[in-house]
């Protein structure tokens, strides 16, 4: 069992270990992975955390996501914009690509695996 406390609290998940997220496409990210699955088909949770002007890579979701913000705001390239509180739900099939202006800290749950687009 693995238990975060306050999750809200940025001080609090300072003190997490945090590993870069190097991948195509992306820049200025960093996570936590509190589970991922053997082949990252049948799912993955993290806290990922977005550095001011970060952004993610164009994807296609291979299943549901739920997003929850914790800090920051998060934009998604259809012009929506995320702040603390927010719950996203992405479906599958969905393709999308995520950035933060002031930095962002976010709880994911996947379903499913996700697929570079482009």
């Amino acid at each position: 069992m693995t238990v975060v406390r306050d999750i809200f609290d940025p001080v609090g998940l300072d003190a997490l270990p945090w590993e870069h997220w190097a991948e195509p496409g992306r820049a200025g990210v960093e996570l936590h992975r509190l589970y991922l699955t053997d082949d990252d088909a049948a799912g993955a949770a993290m806290i990922t955390r977005m550095a001011p002007g970060a952004h993610g890579d164009l994807h296609e979701h291979l299943g549901h996501e739920l997003i929850l913000v914790l800090e920051g705001e998060l934009r998604n390239d259809n012009g929506d914009r995320y702040r603390p509180g927010d719950l996203v739900i992405e479906e599958p099939g969905s393709v999308h690509r995520v950035s933060t202006v002031t930095g962002c800290t976010v709880l994911g749950v996947r379903h499913a695996a996700t697929r570079p687009v482009g």
